[in-house]
C-alpha cells in the first residue's frame, strides 16, 4: 500500500506538468498523456523513496499553498535586499558560510527547503551532511558559538520554510 501511495504522488505531479506543458485539456492529450505516465510509473515508480512522508490530505495542500506564499514574499524581500546592497556600496556586506541544523526527517522536504534557501538571493547551500546544512550566506549576523546565536541563524535563514515543511511532510 505504501509504494502505491509513492507511485500515486509520482503519478499526480507528471500529471500535472503534463497539463502544464501541454496547454491543454483534450481528451486524446490528456489519455496520450497519462498512458504515457503510467507506463513511466511503472517503469520507474519503484525508486519513488523521496515522496515518503508526503501527506494526502486537505491540511497538507493548505500549508503546501501557505509555504508558496511565504517563499515568494521571503524572494521578494531578500531581491529587494540584494539589490540595494547592489545599488548602494555603502550598505555592508559580511558574507560567510553558516552552518544550521534541520529538524526535517523527510527527503523530500530537506530537498525543499533547501532548494527555498538557495532560490532566496543573498543564500546558496553549499553542502548537506545528515541533519545540517551549509549555507553561504550574504549577510552573516553573529557567529555560531554558542547555541543561542546557532538558534538565531537558523530562525533567520530556514525557520519560516522549516515550521511549514514540518506540518507538509513530518
Amino acid at each position: 500500500m505504501k509504494n502505491f501511495k509513492l507511485k500515486f504522488v509520482l503519478f499526480l505531479i507528471l500529471a500535472i506538468f503534463w497539463v502544464l506543458w501541454n496547454n491543454s485539456l483534450k481528451p486524446e492529450v490528456l489519455i496520450a498523456g497519462f498512458i504515457i505516465i503510467i507506463i513511466a510509473v511503472l517503469m520507474f515508480g519503484k525508486s519513488v523513496d523521496i515522496f515518503e512522508g508526503i501527506k494526502l490530505n486537505p491540511k497538507a495542500l493548505a500549508f503546501t499553498f501557505w509555504y508558496i506564499i511565504v517563499f515568494v514574499v521571503a524572494m521578494i524581500k531578500s531581491n529587494i535586499d540584494v539589490i540595494s546592497r547592489v545599488l548602494n556600496p555603502k550598505l555592508p556586506i559580511k558574507p560567510g558560510i553558516v552552518r544550521i541544523e534541520t529538524k526535517l526527517k523527510s527527503k523530500m522536504a530537506r530537498l525543499i527547503l533547501a532548494n527555498s534557501i538557495t532560490l532566496t538571493p543573498g543564500t546558496f547551500v553549499v553542502d548537506i551532511k545528515e541533519n545540517y546544512l551549509y549555507i553561504h550566506w550574504i549577510e552573516v549576523c553573529c557567529t555560531a558559538q554558542n547555541t543561542e546565536n546557532q538558534n538565531k541563524i537558523t530562525q533567520e535563514i530556514a525557520g519560516k520554510f522549516e515550521n511549514i515543511l514540518m506540518k507538509i511532510y513530518e
